[in-house]
C-alpha cells in the first residue's frame, strides 16, 4: 500500500541533521522542505565515527549497503600514552562488536554520511531542497490555525515566506532559530578553550610502517591534549585530529564560528613537541592543517528545551557536545529515528508528536552531553589523575573502551 503524503514538515539546515530529518519525515508519510544557507552542497568536513548506535539507524533505513560503499569498519580501538607507544588499551571492534550490538562501528568521511543520506532523500521523492536559502524566523502563518510560516531569504532575492505544519531546526551549533523553542534568554554556545586541528593524509602517502599500524582508531593520551587517527573513505584516506587546550600565541585571532580556518603544521609540531617520534612523523606526514574552535552547551535540562509548539530542535542546534564520546552526527541520527516514530502515531495535533519527540529524547542527549565533559576532562587529565586514568586502562582496558551503555539502544 502506498504511503500518502498529506502533511508538510519544514526543515531548517540542510546538512547531517537536516537531511536525517528528511528522510526520517518520508518514512513516516510526510513531505519534506529544506532550506539551506550555502548554495551548493560540497565536500566539507573531516572524518567522523559511527557506533552501533548510529549504524543502526542507517540498517533500519535501508542504507547498510550504502554505508559498506563509503566507510571504514576499524578491527580495534588503541589508546597509547602520547609520549611513547606505550599501549594502555585496546578494545576489538569489527564482527564482535557488530555481534553484540547489532550494528557495526564505522568511520567515514562526513561528506561521505551526507552523501548517502541525500541520494536517500532524493530517491524518494517526497522532498524540496531549497538550496542559497536562510530561514530567518517561524510564526503562526494566519492562513490556518494547523499551519506555520517560516520566512526565508535567498542570497539572490528577498525574502520569502513557507507553509507547513510544523518545522524542524537543524541548522548547526551557530542555529539562528534556536531561540524559537528556548526563548530569548538563551545565550550563545559556549566556548570550551579547546581547539581542534584536522587533517586528511593518503594512506598511500604514509610510510609502510605507518600505514599498517593504524588501521584501526587509535588515541594518544596526553597533558591537556589528545589525539585521534582512523582510516576513512574505504580505507583511502587516514583522518587526523589533534584536541588541545588552548592555543599556540601564532595562532591567536582564531573566529569563534570558523570552523574551517587554516592552520600552519607549525602549530601542530609546537603541540606535539614532547610527544613520542612514532605520532610526531605522523603529524609531519601532513602537508596541512584546519583548525577550529570547541564550542558545546550545558546539558540539556528538560523536554522545553527541545520543542515548543510546532517547532522542534534537532543535532547540533538542541544539544551540541564536545566530541569526546564521537556522537555528534550519531545523536543527530537517533533525533531523526525518534521524530520519524512520532511522526508515524496516528495522531492529529503535530504539537502532541513533537512534544512526545522531545519527552523521550531530552535524558538521553543530556547524558551524552555531560559524559563527553567529562571524558575531556580524563583524556587531557595530568598528574595523579593521569596516572590513575593510565593504571585503569591498563587493567581494565577493554571494559573501559566498550560503551555499552551508549551503543545499546
Amino acid at each position: 500500500m502506498a504511503v500518502a503524503y498529506s502533511r508538510e514538515m519544514l526543515i531548517a539546515g540542510g546538512g547531517i541533521g537536516g537531511l536525517a530529518a528528511a528522510l526520517a519525515c518520508n518514512r513516516a508519510g510526510w513531505r519534506a522542505r529544506v532550506f539551506e544557507r550555502a548554495e551548493a552542497f560540497g565536500e566539507v568536513g573531516a572524518g567522523l565515527q559511527l557506533g552501533p548506535n548510529a549504524t543502526r539507524v542507517l540498517q533500519d533505513w535501508g542504507l547498510s549497503d550504502a554505508l559498506q560503499a563509503v566507510a571504514f569498519f576499524p578491527d580495534s580501538i588503541t589508546v597509547r600514552s602520547a609520549t611513547g607507544r606505550r599501549v594502555l588499551g585496546r578494545m576489538p571492534l569489527g564482527r564482535e562488536v557488530a555481534a553484540r550490538y547489532g550494528a557495526p562501528y564505522a568511520a567515514l568521511h562526513r561528506a561521505d554520511l551526507h552523501g548517502l543520506l541525500l541520494a536517500a532523500v532524493e530517491a524518494s521523492g517526497e522532498s524540496v531542497l531549497h538550496l542559497g536559502t536562510e530561514a530567518l524566523d517561524a510564526a503562526p502563518s494566519g492562513a490556518t490555525p494547523e499551519s506555520l510560516a517560516l520566512a526565508c531569504r535567498r542570497a539572490s532575492s528577498d525574502a520569502g515566506r513557507s507553509e507547513g505544519e510544523a518545522l524542524i531546526v537543524a541548522d548547526g551549533v551557530w542555529s539562528r532559530l534556536r531561540r524559537q523553542v528556548t526563548g530569548a534568554g538563551d545565550g550563545e554556545p559556549l566556548p570550551t578553550g579547546q581547539f581542534a586541528w584536522r587533517t586528511l593524509i593518503p594512506r598511500d602517502a604514509l610510510p609502510a610502517p605507518l600505514r599498517c599500524e593504524y588501521a584501526g582508531v587509535n588515541v594518544w593520551l596526553g597533558a591537556r591534549l589528545h589525539v585521534v587517527a582512523y582510516p576513512v573513505r574505504r580505507g583511502e584516506l587516514l583522518n587526523l585530529v589533534v584536541l588541545a587546550e588552548g592555543l599556540p600565541a601564532s595562532a591567536r585571532g582564531t573566529a569563534p564560528q570558523d570552523w574551517n580556518a587554516q592552520a600552519a603544521p607549525a602549530e601542530v609540531a609546537q603541540l606535539l613537541a614532547h610527544a613520542g617520534t612514532g605520532l610526531r612523523d605522523l603529524a609531519g606526514a601532513a602537508p596541512h592543517w584546519r583548525r577550529w574552535m570547541l564550542h558545546d552547551r550545558d546539558p540539556v535540562a528538560g523536554p522545553q528545551a527541545l520543542a515548543r509548539e510546532r517547532i522542534a530542535l534537532l543535532g547540533d542546534a538542541a544539544h551540541p557536545m564536545l566530541p569526546y564520546l564521537a556522537q555528534g552526527a550519531a545523536m543527530a541520527l537517533e533525533d531523526a529515528a525518534e521524530l520519524q516514530r512520532v511522526l508515524a502515531m496516528d495522531i492529529d495535533d503535530v504539537r502532541l508528536c513533537l512534544a512526545r519527540y522531545a519527552l523521550h529524547r531530552w535524558q538521553r542527549v543530556g547524558q551524552v552531553q555531560a559524559r563527553a565533559r567529562r571524558q575531556s576532562r580524563i583524556f587531557h587529565a595530568t598528574g595523579p589523575l593521569a596516572w590513575g586514568r593510565d593504571a585503569a586502562l591498563m587493567l581494565l582496558g577493554r571494559r573501559l573502551l566498550d560503551q555499552g551503555w551508549l551503543w545499546r539502544t
